[in-house]
């Protein structure tokens, strides 16, 4: 079961600072809150729980910052929890109201978060982002095909192609080498 967060995203106004902690709002994880759009994603995500009975699941906000968070730093479970424990400005992007010293929830639930949160959700929660990030080009009603391309760049059918194009494969595994082994029935015998 899930319930859709009614206040929607908090403001960096709106986090509840213990006395005397002052945070930046020029902070990483600030900036990275502002760049996603909670309230679309949650839309969706609240279509993975069809049922209205069980246990109320943790916010999409808490579920997918906590991955974001791991996956920057490749924290284990544990050491993540405790590192969202410590830390106001993670607090802050998973959507908690205000600082507190007590972990937000029990490691083991990273693995259910991850199960919901699969590579495909992942992959169109990307998309969702980079939509939201988008700069709105629908009233430019100068439709300048060279204005803000890189100047290697050339327009073809309306699709902006670099000349520098083509496909490299490396692969180090693959390098032709000429290395003998032991065993090569080719090597001299030398006495």
């Amino acid at each position: 079961m899930y319930k859709k967060n009614k206040n929607h995203q908090i403001a960096f106004t709106d986090f509840n600072q213990p006395l005397g902690l002052q945070m930046n709002p020029e902070n990483r994880w600030v900036k990275k809150a502002a760049t996603i759009p909670w309230d679309k994603i949650e839309d969706k995500y609240a279509g993975l729980f069809p049922s209205n009975t069980g246990n109320v699941a943790k916010p999409l906000r808490m579920a997918l910052g906590s991955l974001l968070i791991q996956q920057q730093f490749r924290y284990a479970d544990e050491e993540l929890v405790e590192q969202i424990r410590e830390n106001p400005y993670y607090q802050y992007f998973i959507g908690l109201p205000g600082y507190v010293d007590a972990i937000p929830f029990v490691p083991s639930l990273l693995v259910e978060f991850r199960k919901r949160l699969s590579a495909d959700i992942m992959i169109e929660i990307n998309e969702m982002i980079i939509e939201y990030n988008m700069p709105d080009d629908s009233d430019d009603d100068n439709n300048d095909s060279g204005s803000g391309t890189d100047e290697n760049a050339v327009i073809v059918e309306g699709y902006n192609t670099s000349k520098n194009s083509g496909t490299l494969i490396i692969d180090a595994t693959c390098a032709p080498q000429n290395i003998k082994y032991p065993q090569d029935i080719q090597l001299p015998i030398q006495s």
